[in-house]
């Protein structure tokens, strides 16, 4: 895992303005089925890809926290919110509250999710390629690329089945 998760960077790369042209012409002719045929395409490898043995999202990025999120895991930490927020998080460019500090602060050694139960929405919505309405997000699909191995393959198996 270690390997693919070096190369991945440099393989996202190297498709990304095939992958922008690809998401492109999609957007123009969005097939109907795209939403279903993207839940296949995640089912399909999240089925063989075993998050816990590479954990890159949580090493390298950070989701966005709702006020929900923020009220569910301090109650959680058994923490004032505004302890946790001092903690934790900070507002991003994009006035956004993400984490302060990468990796995860609620990521164990064992690339264990120790506030899993509770933990954003973002989080357990990651990488979002099942998400309906899909062609919305093929920025942040793209972006994700380059962070989460699954992803790319989904991308790449997206631009098998469905060429344009």
């Amino acid at each position: 895992m270690e390997q693919r998760l070096q190369e991945l960077p440099k393989l996202s790369k190297e498709k990304m303005v095939e992958s922008r042209k690809y998401f492109a012409r999609l957007k123009k002719r969005t097939p109907k089925n795209l939403d279903l045929i993207m839940q296949d395409l995640h089912e399909e490898e999240f089925a063989k890809t075993d998050c816990l043995s590479c954990a890159n999202c949580c090493k390298t990025t950070s989701p966005i926290f709702t006020e929900k999120d923020i009220q569910r895991i301090s109650k959680h930490l058994r923490m004032k919110e505004i302890q946790f927020m001092k903690n934790y998080i900070e507002r991003d460019e994009d006035d956004f509250y993400v984490l302060k500090s990468s990796p995860c602060p609620f990521l164990d050694n064992d690339n264990e999710c120790f506030i899993y139960d509770v933990r954003p929405k973002a989080c357990g919505e990651y990488p979002h390629t099942n998400r309906r309405k899909f062609i919305q997000i093929t920025d942040l699909t793209l972006k994700n690329t380059e962070i989460c191995p699954a992803t790319y393959e989904i991308v790449e198996n997206l631009k098998k089945k469905l060429p344009k």
